[in-house]
């Protein structure tokens, strides 16, 4: 199979991703081996590639927003038919065993793995998943609209969920990448008024058609206090701008699984009145599911720019250049 894998980490320019043909993946019990249609490219596969996330294996395959047709299966794999269209996730697995697995938090697992950093994921013709952690992809989403779902929805959701935002309240977004895109489209489904904060004019215009009320630069103050913000860019800097933004009482949520130096700051003008910082990691399966509900209930669309499997370096380094408007999916098999 063809595959575009990481020997070592290294910054996107450098084109470190290598394509290499690769055996088929085998299922293991319980494990299914999925025909790659479509993968997303998310901001931690950059992380994953440059190394700002420590290497956890090497070579790897990233890619953790995948879509494709189950092709073989496992022993005591019975969950999907033989070529049922699914999706995989970053969560690979958690262990079940844990306090935090038994009491629901499978997200904060002792011992999780993860797609693309610590099993090879989808950047590839075939991957291999365990059938208890895939989704079913709704039958009226296209895969290529489906792909983003898979991460940057699946966290976007959970940080709204974090955000502690309530329907018809005004909520703030730091950044409008991928992720950012996909949850204003959930607030606006429940009336909430949207304030964004984002560096580039491209993406501020995609948040006015989006239905956002108000758009400015990440400098600029929303004009109204905000009872929830999620901050989507991983700039530290901006961790006390949005609190200060905040309403008493009110929650930022921080979306990313990496973030620059958060400056020191000012208890009563950035945390006193009760206003509460909040970090997101990773997912539940609860998630992934309650997200690809709302993708076909909303409905939920992503805009997407499409790249083949080996301009994957050239994909990379679009998102790090704030090149891409939504989100990019790589193309590995026709549908």
């Amino acid at each position: 199979m063809r595959a575009m894998v990481l020997t070592k980490p290294g910054p996107v320019e450098d084109l470190p991703l290598q394509l290499q043909e690769l055996p088929k993946p085998k299922p293991h019990s319980g494990e299914v081996v999925i025909r790659v249609e479509v993968c997303g490219v998310c901001r931690t596969d950059l992380h994953v590639v440059e190394g700002e996330l420590p290497p956890h294996k090497l070579p790897i395959i990233p890619g953790h927003e995948v879509i494709g047709t189950i092709e073989y299966r496992g022993p005591e794999a019975t969950r999907f038919p033989i070529g049922a269209r699914v999706g995989v996730a970053w969560l690979h697995a958690s262990c079940g065993k844990c306090t935090y697995c038994k009491r629901g938090d499978e997200n904060l697992c002792d011992s999780p793995t993860f797609t693309g950093y610590d099993a090879d994921g989808g950047y590839a013709e075939y991957v291999v998943a365990p059938e208890a952690f895939i989704y079913p992809i709704p039958p009226g989403v296209s895969s290529r609209e489906a792909a983003p779902f898979l991460c940057a929805g699946i966290i976007g959701y959970r940080a709204l969920r974090r955000s502690n935002l309530r329907p018809g309240e005004p909520l703030g977004l730091y950044g409008f990448g991928a992720s950012a895109h996909i949850v204003i489209q959930i607030a606006r489904y429940w009336d909430c008024p949207v304030y964004v904060c984002t560096r580039d004019e491209k993406h501020r215009e995609l948040a006015r058609q989006l239905g956002a009320v108000w758009v400015g630069s990440t400098e600029e103050r929303p004009p109204v206090k905000l009872r929830s913000s999620i901050l989507f860019a991983p700039a530290g800097e901006l961790v006390p701008i949005a609190l200060s933004a905040l309403d008493k009482g009110g929650t930022l949520a921080l979306a990313g699984i990496y973030m620059t130096r958060i400056p020191s700051m000012d208890y009563e003008k950035h945390l006193f009145y009760e206003r509460n910082l909040r970090s997101v990691t990773a997912n539940t399966r609860q998630d992934g599911k309650e997200l690809l509900h709302l993708a076909e209930t909303v409905p939920l669309h992503t805009h997407t720019q499409e790249f083949p499997l080996e301009a994957a370096n050239e994909a990379l380094q679009a998102l790090k250049q704030d090149r891409i408007n939504g989100a990019a999916v790589l193309r590995v098999a026709s549908s």
